[in-house]
């Protein structure tokens, strides 16, 4: 058996993530799709709308294999961390091919991109490093230096979010030497960060929107998402009674805030350069998270760069947490979530093959990513009723979800 890697959230898994589904597995001719699937909190600092076994539960309905969760330490991380952990974990799966969506279509766009970046990587480091220290946002500053050594043009634009991604798999996998072909379809229709729902392949960000907006799911919103999603979007918030948004952590945040030391506040992951001061004194005024992250927000300091930090405060993540992750070159385990009977399947048939241990629930004795694993499950459950925390919790320590 054959298996392709997708990298995704499903926050919530929608038509787009139907047709990119498709679309992989017809062009890599692959008999198991297998998914790495960021966990209670994403990419962008934001927690999920509905937990991750729920959103496994979507996506084995809808065609996916085994769902596979990348570690915190890597989800709530820039782009390249983010590749690392995820490419790493499809790596240890014995994927064949890796499928991403992006705005160029083109794997040759990024595997020449690639060339390009080793030719000149000291000159794009160097402008990097000048750009940063200039003030700019680390976005804001790469999109500088990518420029700088051609890489913004229309043929490759890696000031697009899907691009710079893509990118990053693609960077991951070549500088790895890893024996996994990397391959890619066109985004569809919607665009990553549009905010109204216009066809019936919509943005992940104007579904939330529309969601939160009318409290329920519209017949817009079913437009846009397969049944299954719609059923546990359903589920989950009769179970939790809400679906997850920041507004709904404000009080506990501000909370951990005004009772933690600024030398506390310095200890945890992302918070830099005296920023524990500013978080601190704006702290004073908020009224709600997204007043908080207006009034903190500089041309440094970006939305999602303060999403992810207060993700972190939230977890109690502290620099000494992290430091690791820099240094590892693989990941040391594989967590399933999920799977159907085609990935038992062939899980049975790759097991000799894989070189760290798989897991399927928390339990005792974890290694350091797991117990950060657990906090953050803590922490995502932390604004449900008691009753309610603890059943959802428990999920962490059952067996992975078979279809």
């Amino acid at each position: 058996m054959q298996a392709c890697g997708l990298i995704v959230e499903y926050n919530p898994f929608h038509n787009g993530h139907v047709y990119h589904l498709e679309e992989a597995k017809k062009n890599s001719n692959a008999d198991c799709m297998i998914t790495v699937m960021s966990g209670s909190f994403l990419q962008r600092g934001e927690p999920a709308i509905i937990d991750k076994f729920h959103r496994t539960k979507a996506a084995l309905a809808s065609g996916i294999d085994i769902v596979a969760e990348l570690p915190y330490v890597f989800a709530v991380q820039s782009s390249d961390l983010f590749a690392k952990g995820s490419v790493q974990t499809l790596h240890e799966l014995g994927v064949s091919s890796i499928c991403f969506g992006s705005e160029s279509g083109k794997i040759s766009d990024f595997t020449t991109s690639y060339t390009t970046f080793k030719d000149h990587e000291t000159h794009y480091k160097k402008t990097l490093q000048t750009k940063l220290d200039q003030g700019l946002s680390f976005p804001e500053a790469s999109k500088i230096a990518y420029k700088e050594i051609g890489l913004t043009s229309n043929r490759m634009d890696l000031s697009k979010p899907n691009n710079i991604l893509g990118f990053s798999y693609v960077k991951a996998i070549l500088e790895n030497k890893l024996r996994i072909n990397p391959l890619t379809i066109k985004r569809s229709k919607s665009n990553y960060h549009d905010e109204t729902i216009n066809t019936s392949i919509a943005s992940a960000t104007s579904i939330r929107k529309e969601l939160f907006s009318a409290g329920k799911i519209t017949p817009k919103i079913a437009n846009t998402i397969p049944n299954s999603t719609e059923q546990q979007l359903k589920i989950y918030k009769d179970k939790a009674t809400n679906w997850h948004s920041w507004e709904a952590y404000f009080p506990l945040l501000h909370y951990r805030v005004m009772t933690m030391t600024t030398s506390e506040l310095r200890d945890v992951q992302g918070v830099d350069e005296g920023l524990e001061n500013r978080i601190k004194k704006t702290a004073n005024q908020a009224n709600s998270f997204h007043e908080w992250v207006e009034a903190i927000k500089t041309k440094r300091y970006t939305w999602t760069r303060l999403q992810r930090i207060f993700v972190h405060i939230l977890t109690n993540t502290k620099k000494t947490d992290m430091d690791f992750v820099q240094r590892i070159s693989k990941v040391p385990y594989v967590r399933i979530l999920g799977l159907t009977e085609t990935g038992k399947a062939y899980l049975n048939q790759i097991k000799k093959d894989i070189e760290v241990p798989v897991i399927t629930q928390l339990g005792r004795n974890m290694n350091s990513m797991l117990s950060i694993e657990e906090k953050a499950s803590h922490a995502y459950y932390s604004i449900l009723p008691p009753n309610i925390r603890k059943h959802l919790h428990h999920q962490e320590i059952a067996p992975p979800i078979l279809v």
